[in-house]
């Protein structure tokens, strides 16, 4: 073999590895799947499934819930509890898909939103249990709305 043929090889796969870790980090930081993103031409186009506040409140719900779910870790949520109640405020006051756009579903974001602040608040002590707590009522508040969204179909999963 020669050098040239070698050198192409080891190119080869490095790149194939270095493709197969970014899917990996990607699937990582997203970290629970899904089946309705699957889905898109079942009942619905792309564009009637996108509501970009959700998708936004999403990452960073899965950023703060999961290390904690996983691990008993609430330093990610204690971090971005801020940052977890802004983009609650935001969802809140962003117009609303036609599909959502409920007396109901104004009424969950409110409450999200509240819910949102307090834990923000809550983060900022040292009283794990009321974090924990916390955190965990912002998560299935959060899958409340996502089941509205989704029409119940396409359960949520964890890893």
């Amino acid at each position: 073999m020669t050098i040239s043929k070698y050198l192409s090889g080891i190119l080869f796969v490095s790149a194939l590895v270095a493709m197969a870790c970014g899917g990996k980090k990607a699937e990582e930081a997203h970290d629970h799947e899904h089946p309705h993103e699957h889905s898109a031409s079942d009942s619905a186009t792309a564009a009637e499934e996108e509501w970009k506040a959700m998708d936004d409140f999403h990452m960073l719900m899965a950023e703060s819930f999961h290390p904690y779910k996983d691990s008993a870790n609430l330093a990610p949520a204690k971090s971005k509890a801020a940052e977890l109640s802004a983009a609650a405020e935001v969802w809140a006051s962003a117009p609303l898909p036609e599909k959502v756009n409920t007396d109901e579903m104004k009424a969950k974001l409110e409450t999200l939103k509240t819910a949102a602040q307090t834990f923000s608040a809550t983060a900022k002590t040292t009283n794990d249990k009321a974090i924990a707590d916390g955190l965990t009522d912002l998560h299935d508040q959060f899958h409340a709305i996502q089941e509205m969204w989704y029409g119940g179909k396409g359960a949520h999963h964890h890893h």
